[in-house]
């Protein structure tokens, strides 16, 4: 099922004055179509899978993808209007074959057989995209592509093979479309950040002196994945970035009385990620980084109070550049201070939390806040909550305490 909202997408694409969304990175297939975009897209090269979004809400979508991938798709997309093109994976289904005679029989009955490219045909994918375009009235429009994503090669490549369609930069919308996420969306993500709490319980349950860092991340995706069993989901993947101690990029580390352990994590739920954060020690810290602490804290408050609709994303980063400023860190300069979540390429979406970035904050968006602190010979301190933003403000879909746990007087 698409997580796409055609009515948002019809009003995008109507203020960008184009008539359908041509997308061909496999997380936004994904996004778009509601299955996956099959394994030939491993190449990198754009056209092994397409989706198409015209902006009329009331018109199908449709798809370009792999002989390979369709079961799959027609599974968990039924209604999308399907075009299939071959790859080099001749995959047949031989119920019913007893011998090694009757495969070339199977393959002459079901049409199956015969060349195949090495790897996919681009040409031929643009074709059926062309199809599909002809058969919505397409063919001589002004179409967006995700232009952040295709190759420059692809894309002369397509406006070669179809030169009657303007084709122009639509990653914009498409980042818009992201940024304001679907009931379906949004469940993913909460479901994922507790299973990373979950992870993050465990991984605190084991912390003492002379434990690896090794040793802590494996608790971690141990927890992690307890979690989600038993809240009766699967994960679909995992990371993390943990340090100990003062130096930073130590991955041998181990723990030690009053060390800053940092745990920046998150897992995936069906291909989307959260994104947390939460300091410990065992031992009490040092006095200069409990200040430090101390500032990131007031900091991470005064942002999450500036998270509401109708406030741009670049508020949110003065108010908390502000904030530092006011604590004695006049020389504390943060790219951003949070981001969208979701399901896209990476574990930071667009917008973020930057300076003077005039985008709007919206409801249904999901962000991740964050006031992180990094100083080699020192070590990592960070705060980071993952929050839906509501009509009324944020609401947290993490319930572990912010504050920096010594976890020896628990």
């Amino acid at each position: 099922m698409s997580d796409i909202d055609r009515k948002r997408a019809q009003m995008l694409m109507q203020a960008a004055d184009i008539e359908a969304l041509v997308l061909f990175q496999p997380e936004a297939f994904r996004y778009a179509i509601g299955a996956p975009a099959g394994v030939a897209t491993m190449w990198g090269r754009a056209g092994a899978a397409i989706a198409v979004v015209p902006a009329d809400a009331g018109t199908p979508l449709g798809a370009v993808a792999s002989d390979h991938a369709a079961g799959a798709i027609r599974a968990k997309a039924p209604d999308v209007d399907l075009r299939l093109h071959r790859i080099w994976i001749d995959t047949v289904d031989l119920a019913g074959v007893a011998e090694v005679g009757d495969i070339d029989g199977f393959y002459r009955r079901t049409g199956v057989g015969g060349p195949r490219p090495e790897t996919f045909d681009c040409a031929q994918c643009f074709n059926l995209l062309g199809d599909l375009l002809a058969e919505r009235g397409l063919c001589h429009s002004r179409i967006g592509v995700d232009l952040e994503f295709m190759p420059a090669a692809d894309f002369e490549a397509l406006r070669q093979a179809l030169p009657q369609i303007t084709w122009v930069d639509g990653s914009t919308v498409l980042r818009r479309l992201r940024a304001v996420k679907t009931a379906g969306e949004i469940d993913r993500l909460r479901r994922a950040a507790q299973a990373a709490e979950g992870g993050l319980i465990r991984m605190a349950s084991i912390i003492r002196p002379s434990v690896a860092l090794a040793e802590l991340s494996a608790a971690w995706k141990a927890g992690a994945q307890d979690t989600a069993k038993a809240g009766g989901f699967a994960l679909s993947g995992h990371w993390d970035f943990i340090s100990v101690g003062p130096d930073l990029a130590d991955l041998s580390a181990v723990v030690a009385p009053g060390t800053l352990i940092k745990a920046d994590v998150g897992t995936l739920v069906d291909g989307y990620s959260s994104d947390g954060a939460r300091s410990f020690t065992h031992g009490p810290a040092s006095s200069l980084a409990t200040d430090v602490f101390k500032a990131l804290e007031t900091a991470f408050a005064a942002g999450l109070e500036e998270i509401r609709p109708g406030n741009s994303f670049g508020a949110v980063h003065h108010t908390m550049v502000s904030s530092m400023r006011r604590d004695g860190f006049g020389e504390y300069f943060r790219g951003h201070f949070g981001h969208s979540v979701g399901g896209s390429v990476g574990i930071e979406e667009w917008p973020f939390f930057s300076a003077g970035n005039p985008e709007l904050i919206e409801s249904n968006m999901v962000v991740a806040l964050e006031a992180p602190f990094y100083g080699q010979n020192f070590g990592a301190l960070m705060i980071e909550d993952q929050f839906l933003v509501t009509p009324s403000g944020a609401d947290c879909m993490n319930a572990l305490p912010r504050g920096m746990r010594d976890v020896s007087v628990e």
